[in-house]
């Protein structure tokens, strides 16, 4: 088995903190792996890096400690729990010191605000923005003698690029880094370290991060796997297992709306009507390849303060039926954020691990279910996206989803 180092960039975020305490707590045996999709059939039958055994490192903007970050999230919603954070609260303070100072370069003033101190971008070109950045990855990698460095992105929503086509091709991204082009995003140049040195990145935010062409042919190039945007974890989760019933039942659905309301830092970020637009964009795109004649499909976002890490969505469904017969349908959907999110960046770790490990270069197409608006995918059912996963499982393996596993000694692999 191989050695793997998780470096989250947003490292004392809710998520990342979330996934760092549950990684932990799964390691002393204080927490099962529900909500880990690599640990259920058919991702449980690959060869994956043991939970337990990552390597946690990371970058920020705020100086706050792990614990302290995983301390105000139970305080706010309860997750995770106290007996839990006492439990991993010495391993924590360790990762502390491999946390790294970040860049919000580009990421709107909403974040800015969120910095303790200066990020790099105060005091450093983008071309040296971004050899701090390899570098920091390298030394992590080099320290603990790692075979392969993750990084995973669970930083907060940037505001949307106004020409990303800008960038549609590797010498365009690098021509901008070294004349300082200003507009390229964090996520992006977080990005760019990570593919251009051979770590594989995963995009879990609707922001730009990896999906810019010229990045892509990076990817290509260096032979490096990767994977986005914007985590699916509630409300579009619902939707995109729901609307294919509508389809597949020749239902019309005349409206679709969805109010979303949440806490947290993320909904603070989102009150900026610059960041939210990338987030709107990811998640009511879901329903346009599913059910491309609906007539009304709004999303709205807003943040209450009081609901701290929980978010609450309200779906109202208008659709008509058999004989112009009009119904509705309605839904709610309540769920901690960081706790549903969490181990899906851990199952993204292990997955991209196992890619690169395999050689398995450029966007991995197959990992869409777990993406409200997946990379070069089109594919919005949910029940498609897993089967796009089991297939891929099925090829590496042999085996079909569902089916027993051989035994041991039947086995050649």
């Amino acid at each position: 088995m191989t050695d793997v180092g998780v470096w989250f960039v947003g490292a004392r975020g809710n998520i990342a903190t979330t996934a760092i305490v549950g990684a932990l707590a799964i390691a002393r045996g204080e927490t099962a792996t529900t909500g880990m999709v690599t640990e259920r059939p058919p991702c449980e039958t690959l060869d994956l890096p043991d939970v337990g055994d990552l390597t946690f490192a990371g970058h920020d903007i705020r100086n706050r400690s792990l614990r302290d970050a995983a301390e105000r999230l139970e305080a706010g919603g309860g997750v995770p729990s106290n007996d839990t954070i006492e439990a991993v609260a010495d391993e924590l303070e360790t990762i502390d010191e491999r946390v790294c100072r970040g860049t919000a370069l580009n990421c709107g003033p909403r974040v800015r605000e969120l910095a303790d101190g200066p990020p790099l971008e105060a005091d450093r070109s983008v071309a040296e923005i971004v050899e701090r950045l390899r570098d920091d990855y390298a030394a992590f990698r080099d320290r603990h003698d790692l075979d392969r460095v993750i990084v995973v992105n669970v930083a907060s929503t940037e505001p949307e690029l106004s020409n990303p086509k800008r960038y549609a091709d590797r010498a365009a991204i690098e021509r901008a880094i070294e004349a300082d082009d200003r507009e390229l995003p964090a996520s992006s140049l977080y990005a760019y370290a990570a593919l251009a040195d051979g770590h594989p990145y995963a995009n879990f935010t609707p922001s730009p991060g990896s999906s810019l062409g010229g990045l892509r042919e990076l990817a290509v190039d260096e032979d490096v796997p990767h994977t986005g945007a914007d985590g699916k974890t509630g409300e579009s989760l619902v939707k995109a297992a729901l609307a294919p019933m509508f389809a597949g039942r020749n239902l019309r659905v005349m409206s679709w709306e969805a109010h979303n309301v949440l806490g947290n830092t993320d909904g603070h970020v989102l009150e900026d009507d610059r960041n939210k637009a990338g987030k709107l964009a990811s998640k009511g795109g879901i329903l346009d390849g599913i059910l491309p004649e609906i007539d009304h499909d709004r999303v709205r976002i807003d943040y209450t303060p009081s609901l701290g890490d929980w978010k609450t969505a309200w779906d109202y469904v208008h659709f008509e039926g058999f004989l112009e017969t009009e119904m509705k349908m309605q839904f709610t959907w309540e769920g901690s954020d960081s706790a549903l999110a969490a181990p899906l960046t851990l199952d993204l770790a292990r997955l991209l691990s196992h890619a690169d490990e395999r050689g398995e270069s450029g966007l991995q197409r197959h990992l869409a279910s777990f993406f409200k608006a997946p990379v070069d995918v089109d594919e919005h059912d949910l029940s498609r996206q897993l089967d796009m996963l089991s297939e891929y499982v099925e090829e590496r393996t042999g085996e079909r989803p569902g089916e027993p596993l051989p035994s041991p000694e039947a086995r050649t692999d």
